[in-house]
């Protein structure tokens, strides 16, 4: 079976600052899913974040129901791996550097190790990186 892709859909309120965002962490954009509603985060191969303007997340969304604000209440946790400590470092510190700011403390229980931010709009993003030693057990 071949690898299934997520596309993990976001509203936010200002796209041009979110893609900006972004790419200062060092990702990218598939143009062929992106115009000026949306704009499609390449995070790997198979793992995509939909940026969608509220005005288009809406037209996806169940009629009658709400966008949550993210800055206001969790709606979802994103959890992203690191292939390292000093790579989950590295993404975290440029998310705050870019205007992010940390959802919580720095986790460290030693085989694994965590930083969290939140982005422009307040989604939670986390990145790990976990000893491949201790993950097979």
């Amino acid at each position: 079976m071949a690898p299934q892709s997520i596309f993990v859909n976001l509203p936010v309120k200002d796209l041009d600052a979110s893609k900006a965002f972004f790419e200062k962490l060092g990702y990218s954009f598939n143009p062929q899913f992106s115009d000026d509603t949306a704009a499609c985060l390449v995070i790997s191969d198979t793992i995509f974040a939909m940026l969608l303007t509220e005005k288009k997340f809406k037209e996806f969304t169940a009629p009658g129901k709400e966008i949550s604000d993210a800055t206001k209440a969790t709606e979802v946790l994103i959890t992203l791996s690191a292939e390292s400590r000093e790579k989950a470092d590295e993404l975290a510190d440029a998310a705050l550097a870019a205007g992010g700011t940390p959802a919580k403390d720095p986790m460290d229980m030693g085989f694994m190790y965590g930083r969290s931010f939140t982005d422009l709009d307040g989604h939670h993003w986390e990145v790990f990186w976990m000893d491949p030693a201790a993950s097979q057990g």
